[in-house]
């Protein structure tokens, strides 16, 4: 956004439209604000709408079937939303992180080490998975 021959930045008048007229006192702060904006880079901006997260219900059926299938350690008659990995499904912590890295593979993300401690019922994962903007 330079004059091609000095390199030295526009003067307002002739990157803005003549319709738009300044003010003596916003006139250094436009041409400021140009001088800046010329040359400052561009970061993209992430977003999420409601759209981006998954269906509940989507997720519920697909993390049942992930911990069904995750080694064959799991009596099928035992497991449900509020059943503890450790104790009431017979898991045990190895088994635990084998768990959390099938759900990681599932649904393409990654669980912090801190969060996936936190993981104590197929509930809570439901509910982590459910609430993970990047979760496919």
């Amino acid at each position: 956004m330079g004059d091609r021959v000095s390199g030295q930045p526009l003067p307002v008048k002739q990157i803005c439209p003549i319709n738009i007229m300044f003010s003596r006192v916003a006139l250094p702060f436009a041409k400021q604000a140009v001088r800046v904006n010329a040359t400052a880079p561009r970061m993209a901006i992430r977003a999420f709408s409601a759209q981006t997260f998954l269906d509940r219900a989507e997720v519920h059926d697909r993390v049942l079937n992930v911990i069904k299938n995750v080694g064959n350690k799991v009596d099928h008659s035992k497991l449900n939303e509020k059943a503890k990995f450790i104790g009431d499904l017979g898991l045990d912590s190895l088994d635990v992180v084998e768990v959390v890295m099938a759900i990681e593979e599932e649904f393409v993300i990654e669980i912090p080490d801190a969060e996936a401690e936190r993981l104590l019922t197929p509930a809570q994962v439901i509910d982590y998975v459910a609430a993970h903007p990047m979760a496919k």
